[in-house]
């Protein structure tokens, strides 16, 4: 973006929106042998890996049974979804779909507490 010339705020905001990604995929019911290459690998059959997240209990620092990837483009993410879903995979049926938006600061879920 160094060197572009935007001749108005508005023409920067939609450059800059380009490249927003609006869909993760999310993947349930992984096997607990499961490690980001292995998915990495999986899902680079539909495109470009851009992000793969495997979330870790904070308590336990073991695997929680499921996933995030973003792919290149929402195309691949939804061939991949179809092609994924309810497929055995490392010895579990996994679940594979669009992932759901979080509301609050941060995408992080409110409760009764949060002021």
């Amino acid at each position: 973006m160094i060197g572009d010339n935007f001749t108005s705020p508005k023409q920067l905001f939609l450059h800059a929106l380009k490249d927003f990604k609006e869909m993760t995929i999310f993947i349930g019911n992984l096997s607990w042998e499961t490690e980001v290459e292995d998915l990495e690998q999986l899902f680079s059959n539909y495109g470009e890996v851009k992000k793969c997240y495997l979330p870790l209990d904070r308590e336990t620092g073991r695997k929680r049974g499921f996933a995030f990837v973003d792919l290149n483009d929402q195309n691949s993410e939804k061939k991949a979804i179809d092609d994924l879903q309810d497929v055995e995979w490392m010895g579990r049926e996994i679940r594979v779909n669009e992932g759901e938006k979080r509301n609050g600061p941060n995408n992080k879920k409110r409760n009764k507490f949060d002021k």
